[in-house]
C-alpha cells in the first residue's frame, strides 16, 4: 500500500484533517507502523553486522578496526629507483615520443646507453637491477606508460627462468606487457631483446632457447612487435656462451658486449626513432 493509501486508512493528523469512520483509535495500531520500522531497522543493522564479521573476523561486533598498516600495499623493493627516475624526471621532463629502454640489471648497468645510438630522438633508461618480466608488468604505468615513448625496448626474462619461472610462463609475462602497454599506447612499438646465454647461467641455456623461440614466434604475428636477437652472436662455435663478453661474474655484460649489443640493436632504434 502507498503511504497515501496508509495515511488514508489509519487517519490523518492535522489541521484540516477529519478522521475517517474505520480509523482505529487504539494504541497498539497507531503505533504499529512505528514499531515495524524500528525493528526493520535494528535487523537490517544487525544483519549488517554479521555480515561485516563473516567477511572480516577483524572488524566483529564490539572489536575496532585493524589498523591501516596491517592492510597497506607492502612496499616495493624498487621504490627508491623508481624515485630516482621520477626525481630525474622533474629535473629534466622527458618528451613524447622517446626511446625507452627498460628491464634488468642488463639494462641498469649499461653506461652510456643513452648516446649509444645517435638517435634523433631522446633515449632513456630505465631499468632496475634484479628485476623480473613479471615486475616490468606490476611496473607498467610508473616504468612504460608514463612516459608515452614511440618505442620500448625491453631486455627481462633472464631472471624469470633463473627464479624457476618456465619458457611458457615468460611468453605468458611478455603477452601481458605487450597486452598492457597497447591498451593505454596503441601506437607503440615494442622490441623484445632476447635472453642472453650467460657462463654463470650455462645450464638455462636449453631454457633460453626455448624461451626465446617462442617469443619470436609470438613476435612473427604482430607487426607492432620485433624481436632482437642478441642470443645468437653471443654463442662460440661449440655453441657456449662466449666468455669474454662478460665481467668477472660471468653474468652481466663488459664492455665487448655491449658494443655487442649496440651493433645488434641500432638499426631497430634507428628505423623506430626517425
Amino acid at each position: 500500500m502507498s503511504s497515501s493509501g496508509r495515511l488514508a486508512r489509519y487517519g490523518q493528523v492535522g489541521n484540516n484533517a477529519t478522521p475517517r469512520p474505520d480509523a482505529t483509535p487504539d494504541i497498539l495500531h497507531t503505533m504499529r507502523f512505528p514499531l515495524l520500522t524500528a525493528v526493520a531497522a535494528f535487523a537490517a543493522l544487525a544483519a549488517g553486522a554479521v555480515a561485516g564479521q563473516s567477511a572480516n573476523p577483524a572488524l566483529a561486533i564490539g572489536e575496532p578496526p585493524p589498523p591501516v598498516a596491517s592492510i597497506a600495499t607492502p612496499p616495493s623493493p624498487w621504490d627508491d629507483t623508481f624515485a630516482a627516475f621520477a626525481a630525474a624526471d622533474r629535473e629534466a621532463p622527458p618528451p613524447e615520443g622517446s626511446v625507452l629502454f627498460v628491464g634488468s640489471s642488463s639494462i641498469r648497468l649499461w653506461n652510456g646507453l643513452e648516446k649509444e645510438f645517435g638517435a634523433k630522438r631522446v633515449v632513456l633508461k630505465r631499468g632496475f637491477g634484479g628485476s623480473k618480466l613479471s615486475d616490468c608488468v606490476k611496473n607498467l604505468q610508473r616504468l612504460v606508460i608514463r612516459y608515452r615513448p614511440r618505442i620500448v625496448l625491453v631486455y627481462a626474462g633472464d631472471n624469470d627462468l633463473a627464479a624457476g619461472g618456465t619458457p611458457d610462463d615468460v611468453l605468458r609475462r611478455f603477452v601481458a606487457f605487450v597486452d598492457g602497454v597497447h591498451r593505454a599506447l596503441p601506437d607503440t612499438r615494442i622490441d623484445f631483446i632476447s635472453i642472453k646465454p650467460s657462463p654463470r647461467r650455462a645450464a638455462l641455456v636449453p631454457a633460453i632457447r626455448t624461451t626465446n623461440t617462442l617469443i619470436r614466434d609470438y613476435v612473427d604475428s604482430n607487426p607492432q612487435l620485433s624481436y632482437i636477437d642478441v642470443f645468437t652472436p653471443m654463442l662460440d662455435a661449440e655453441g657456449n656462451p662466449r666468455r669474454e663478453l662478460f665481467v668477472a661474474d660471468a653474468l652481466h655484460l663488459n664492455a665487448d658486449g655491449y658494443a655487442l649489443w649496440q651493433s645488434v640493436i641500432a638499426p631497430y632504434v634507428l628505423q623506430a626513432a626517425r
